[in-house]
């Protein structure tokens, strides 16, 4: 016997199964290493051909596989490392040499069957290897149901934003077209409970399901992250220029929108300041804030602060969540919109018509 070999081979194994067993039953953001560089490893050439497309949807278009296929990527691989951990295994306990230990591996994991050994020790593992196979195969098949029937109610209430908030969504547009209808101005407690309710549900959702952080809406202008940011940034404006109204349902919006962004954070690996001083400096820029401010004039909202003091109460919300909206943003590629940070490419960028285009007395003004 090559102690070594089963050793090895029985850490490959070991270190398989509780990554799938992590991925796929655990219900906690219990996420390896590994699962993140595989889908890292499948993105890659799909941002390197979608980063040289002329426009937005043409990129989108390229990295809506991505996700998808790490999916099958890493399955994959868990098999694989199977037949190898397994077959080192098989190697170690015989004397037929790594080639045909492989070879048997493979044969059980696939549940083949073309090769066997009725020595005892080798069936074991020849039977511990041809469950590997099935039982992942099996894991995986009850894991997309859920994992897609989350994405769907993701994407029913981003949907739903989107005649409330254009598209792409912008916070100082949602106030602005409701305004602009008689009596919705007195439903946005409501839409903020409901987005409250919402982010707490894709904290949950996100974490069991990390990959759904990639999964891109079917059209696209609409961006899950950037819907939440637009609520976040709504609420926050709210605060800022009318002190006067019931401050609980956008501080609860707040609240649930930048704890869910620290906790898809948490999973991602990104670092972030979890008790921002009010007073930090952001990268949005008074110049950029007042552009909304000119668009809530311009459709009659009414503000109790002038832009100036409102200004300081905006930053002091906006620094909780701003820097991680900013950086899963760049990642994800959503896609571009006001207020919402960089993108990799600035052309791409230039090919999105955003809510401050659509509005010529704004773009006018703004010297844009």
């Amino acid at each position: 016997m090559r102690i070594f070999d089963i050793v090895l081979g029985s850490v490959v194994v070991i270190g398989t199964w509780i990554s799938a067993m992590a991925n796929l039953v655990v219900p906690r953001g219990l996420r390896s290493r590994y699962t993140r560089l595989i889908r890292d490893v499948v993105r890659w050439p799909f941002q390197l051909v979608a980063d040289r497309r002329d426009t937005f949807e043409g990129k989108d278009l390229i990295l809506a596989w991505a996700a998808p296929l790490s999916i099958l990527a890493t399955l994959l691989s868990w098999l694989g490392a199977s037949v190898i951990g397994f077959g080192f295994i098989l190697a170690g306990i015989s004397d037929r040499g790594l080639d045909k230990g492989l070879l048997q591996a493979g044969s059980s994991v696939f549940t083949l069957g073309f090769l066997s050994s009725a020595e005892t020790r080798q069936t074991f593992v020849d039977f511990a290897a041809a469950a590997t196979g099935p039982v992942m195969i099996g894991l995986l098949v009850g894991y997309l149901p859920a994992m897609y029937s989350a994405y769907s109610e993701r994407e029913a209430e981003v949907t739903m934003l989107q005649s409330r908030a254009g598209v792409p969504a912008w916070g100082p547009e949602i106030l602005m077209r409701h305004v602009q209808i008689p009596g919705l101005l007195t439903q946005l407690p409501v839409l903020y409970e409901g987005w409250e309710r919402w982010a707490s549900q894709i904290a949950e959702s996100h974490t069991s399901y990390p990959v759904l952080i990639h999964f891109r809406s079917p059209r696209a202008t609409r961006n899950w992250l950037i819907a939440l940011l637009a609520i976040m940034d709504a609420a926050a404006l709210e605060l800022a220029v009318n002190p006067s109204k019931p401050k609980a349902p956008m501080r609860m919006a707040l609240r649930a929108g930048f704890t869910c962004l620290r906790e898809i954070a948490d999973v991602e690996g990104i670092g972030y300041n979890p008790d921002p001083d009010p007073d930090d400096d952001i990268d949005l820029t008074y110049a950029e804030f007042e552009q909304g401010i000119d668009m809530l004039r311009y459709s009659g909202y009414s503000m109790e602060r002038e832009p100036e003091e409102a200004w300081a109460h905006f930053r002091g919300w906006r620094v909780n969540y701003e820097a991680l909206a900013y950086e899963l943003a760049y990642r994800i590629d959503a896609v571009a919109a006001p207020w919402s940070g960089p993108r990799r490419t600035q052309r791409q960028v230039l090919s999105v018509r955003t809510p401050i285009d659509r509005q010529p007395t704004i773009k006018a003004k703004s010297g844009h």
